[in-house]
């Protein structure tokens, strides 16, 4: 993969750095999320009461969903900054889950970077609006702002 500089970085702020590859959301994920979670809510873990419902099966958990940011950055095709020695997650804003992921769907993100603000000297701070897309669907699964701050 290619690598830039973080002041090369600095000049994408507005636009679209990346879309990763599809996921596969499998039941077997959803179920170990509720396990982890505890949140065992029929809707996610039993396929027969969730047919009935308007969803028409099981869904994933909205967590479940936006917590594949960092696999989903992962498998985003985009130049590395050069020099990162680590990444940390710092918050998110305006988390909003706007349709249900079912089981069996693919999924991927979409990145665009909003704001990278040098914190103190080798600490950036970046937000990145996060799109979670559905296959074959037009309305995204999730929208939300993760900052997270990397160290060079």
């Amino acid at each position: 993969m290619s690598s830039i500089s973080v002041h090369e970085f600095s000049r994408q702020i507005g636009s679209e750095i990346g879309v990763s590859d599809w996921v596969t959301i499998t039941q077997a994920m959803i179920d170990t999320f509720a396990d982890a979670t505890g949140d065992h809510q029929f809707i996610h873990v039993d396929p027969e009461r969730a047919k009935l419902t308007p969803f028409g099966g099981t869904i994933a958990h909205g967590f479940l969903t936006l917590s594949l940011m960092p696999q989903l950055s992962e498998k985003m095709h985009a130049p590395a900054i050069e020099g990162v020695k680590m990444g940390v997650n710092y918050g998110g804003n305006k988390v909003r889950f706007l349709a249900p992921v079912r089981s069996g769907k693919r999924v991927r993100g979409r990145f665009k970077l909003l704001d990278l603000e040098e914190k103190r000297p080798g600490q950036w701070q970046q937000t990145m609006e996060f799109t979670v897309e559905i296959e074959g669907e037009d309305k995204p699964a999730v929208i939300a702002e993760w900052i997270s701050q990397f160290f060079i």
